[in-house]
């Protein structure tokens, strides 16, 4: 099977990964989803082709993809997070009270 992406296809794309493998591991230490894990670094390998291999960094030792500090701290990615973590706490608050 192959899929194709435009550039900003790919964009989107991988922000929809970063975000939901924020979502599912970042609270992990121990447990980490691995599915998720290998999937983020599946779709991070691809970066170089569509011109934003700025917002990857490659670990040879880990042989694994990282999200640079200018793609973590991107206003827009930064933002969705900020507004899940504040409907998250509402809902928490909420439900706890």
């Amino acid at each position: 099977m192959e899929i194709k992406f435009s550039p900003a296809q790919y964009k989107t794309l991988v922000k929809l990964v970063y975000l939901g493998a924020w979502m599912a591991n970042s609270i992990r230490t121990n447990d980490i989803v691995e599915e998720f894990e290998d999937m983020e670094n599946y779709i991070y390998s691809f970066a170089q082709r569509f011109g934003i291999n700025d917002w990857f960094e490659y670990d040879k030792k880990s042989e694994s993809y990282f999200p640079t500090v200018s793609f973590e701290e991107d206003p827009q990615i930064l933002k969705y997070i900020s507004d899940y973590d504040e409907e998250l706490f509402w809902d928490e608050l909420i439900d706890r009270l």
